[in-house]
């Protein structure tokens, strides 16, 4: 090579770095658009099917086309979601929204944006063999469950009743074993677990007595304050992957689910979905004005005025302190 290349290759090799840096920080190569926005989501259990509409929208690309590259992070017992979330390590997260008004009242600030699912498929499953067939019957009986959930002393006041409390170990061996025990679980899961180790039970949705909570999805209050419109396009995308994954095919999500999850099948995953769709947890009931991540102040209201008549919230506050619907879309 000629001395005079040589000094054009030197001088020219400083402005191609330069240009290398400009795309990575800005702009990725010619064509391939904006850099994407990192997001992180926090679950609230190990990958499954009532997270399925995350799982569609990241394994179909949903969120990527609104500018966004979604870390989905799988949850479990002693996850710390609320904390993640509060202290910015995740953005978004999910939880029952008794829960997240019971941590607002507490100055957390966290805020819901949207529903994961309409209704809480919370329930209290019983073998058929059981003589426990409503609420009322549960009088003095023993019930396994996250004893810290208000479900027990909502039920112990709105039927007069009291229930011995005992701590979900987060299995089913002891339900197997003995016909009279009582088992918190969800409608979409452990009667599946059931059914294949051949014992047949019944559940009393906790919906039935009129517990209703939403299953929620969060965000910190500064999230909103100073990043709206990725709140608005990482709702919104989710809200297409939840509709995509239950009216469309749903291999995606889960295929994307079992390479996350090996303890997870098939057969539990359909068995999950088609629950979701036969008891409308995710879609709701239109003719109440529900929908596809939609989100009711009234129906807040309510549930914070239970959690005062229990006195398990200790102080008032409004509902748009721990709600927003600034970012659903409006129901057709």
């Amino acid at each position: 090579m000629r001395r005079r290349d040589c000094l054009a290759l030197v001088l020219l090799l400083p402005l191609a770095a330069a240009l290398g840096c400009a795309r990575r920080d800005g702009e990725a190569e010619k064509g391939a658009g904006p850099a994407l926005r990192r997001v992180v989501l926090q679950t609230d259990w190990f990958p499954q099917a009532e997270h399925g509409g995350y799982y569609q929208a990241l394994a179909r690309g949903f969120y990527r086309e609104a500018g966004l590259d979604v870390e989905v992070w799988p949850g479990g017992p002693g996850s710390g979601i609320k904390l993640k979330v509060a202290r910015g390590d995740a953005d978004f997260g999910l939880l029952r929204s008794d829960d997240l008004i019971l941590s607002v009242a507490r100055d957390m600030p966290l805020v819901m944006v949207a529903a994961t699912m309409q209704h809480d498929p919370q329930a209290l499953m019983v073998h058929a063999s059981s003589p426990v067939r409503t609420f009322s019957d549960l009088d003095g009986r023993a019930v396994i469950g996250n004893v810290g959930m208000v479900f027990y002393p909502y039920l112990e006041s709105k039927y007069g009743i009291r229930l011995i409390r005992r701590q979900n170990t987060y299995g089913l061996g002891e339900f197997f074993a003995n016909p009279d025990t009582i088992q918190q679980c969800m409608v979409t899961n452990e009667p599946f677990f059931a059914a294949q180790n051949g014992h047949q039970v019944r559940t009393l949705p906790l919906v039935s007595a009129g517990y209703d909570c939403y299953q929620a999805l969060f965000t910190r209050r500064e999230v909103i304050r100073r990043s709206p419109d990725m709140v608005r396009r990482f709702v919104q995308a989710s809200i297409r992957g939840w509709r995509d994954y239950l009216e469309q095919d749903p291999a995606p999500a889960d295929d994307l689910i079992l390479q996350r999850n090996p303890d997870m099948t098939r057969a539990l995953l359909a068995f999950s979905r088609r629950e979701l769709i036969r008891g409308a947890y995710v879609h709701g009931d239109p003719a109440r004005g529900e929908g596809i991540g939609q989100l009711s102040p009234t129906r807040l209201a309510a549930q914070l005025e239970t959690l005062l008549q229990l006195k398990i919230l200790e102080r008032r506050i409004a509902v748009a302190d721990a709600m927003t619907t600034e970012f659903l879309p409006a129901i057709p």
